[in-house]
């Protein structure tokens, strides 16, 4: 199928990689821990003790500072494997959503200007897909064939079969998908992840590789879920079409989550079973 001068299977061949690489980049997120924070929970939760570091504290702060680790909710921590899929998908949108939306609102900056050209759709399309195949993975959805669905289905309208989404077609240039996803993840190579700020340069590099591999679909890139028609006026004028911008991907982003529950609850109902390697 051809829509918009782009075939399912140029489609495929772009999201392939994409959703590939959209797993060095979760990992990123999962596994930063700029603060220690994570890391002191993890060690009272084994040790079954209070972290020595903070022995010197008096009483009650201390008792404050363990409460608060202890119901830290972030990935690796016993309040994290506690969370419901649900709850974990609030955390996404809510926490790592906030960051790629201000991402993808700097050209926004430019006003009308920026509007001339498709990279605020890019970069968004790209922060959409990325937090997609996160809430994804938290609902069992772990092969790629089905995240190369999910995000066709919602970013594109596309209905796209399994066959070709697996990358198991004839024409399916593997060497190919393995060299661009190497590209888009080259930043994240070598990185040092207990280094805050070095792990969030190299994630907003990483979405911006992965926006620009997105900017091939051109005007397609206009069926992904957008803010609303204020959200796009305001984002005319310059410096304020950022504003306008990050609270528009903010809206966009939520609704993107409820297409991507949508589209899970009509794979159940048709007995495909997403869950699984992949």
């Amino acid at each position: 199928m051809t829509v918009g001068g782009i075939s399912d299977r140029q489609l495929v061949a772009v999201l392939r990689p994409f959703v590939r690489a959209t797993g060095p980049v979760l990992d990123v997120l999962r596994e930063s821990d700029p603060l220690g924070l994570r890391a002191r929970a993890a060690e009272a939760a084994a040790r079954g003790a209070e972290p020595e570091d903070l022995a010197h504290l008096r009483p009650t702060v201390r008792r404050r500072l363990l409460n608060g680790l202890a119901s830290l909710r972030v990935p690796g921590t016993p309040a994290w494997e506690r969370m419901t899929p649900a709850q974990r998908e609030r955390w996404w949108v809510g926490r790592v959503g906030r960051f790629t939306a201000l991402l993808t609102a700097i050209p926004g900056l430019g006003g009308a200007l920026a509007q001339r050209f498709p990279v605020q759709s890019a970069i968004g399309a790209a922060s959409q897909g990325v937090l997609l195949c996160a809430i994804a993975g938290e609902y069992g959805m772990t092969r790629h064939a089905d995240r190369v669905r999910l995000l066709a289905w919602v970013l594109f309208g596309r209905t796209i079969g399994h066959d070709l989404a697996s990358g198991t077609h004839p024409a399916h240039d593997q060497a190919g998908e393995d060299a661009n996803t190497a590209d888009l993840t080259e930043e994240l190579r070598g990185v040092q992840r207990d280094r805050g700020r070095v792990t969030l340069k190299a994630v907003a590099v990483t979405l911006w590789r992965l926006g620009r591999s997105l900017q091939a679909f051109g005007d397609e890139l206009d069926n992904r879920p957008r803010g609303r028609f204020w959200h796009r006026m305001l984002g005319m004028i310059p410096v304020l079409g950022a504003f306008a911008g990050y609270l528009g991907e903010r809206s966009a982003l939520k609704r993107a989550v409820k297409l991507a529950r949508r589209y899970r609850q009509q794979q159940a109902g048709s007995g495909h079973d997403p869950s699984g390697s992949p």
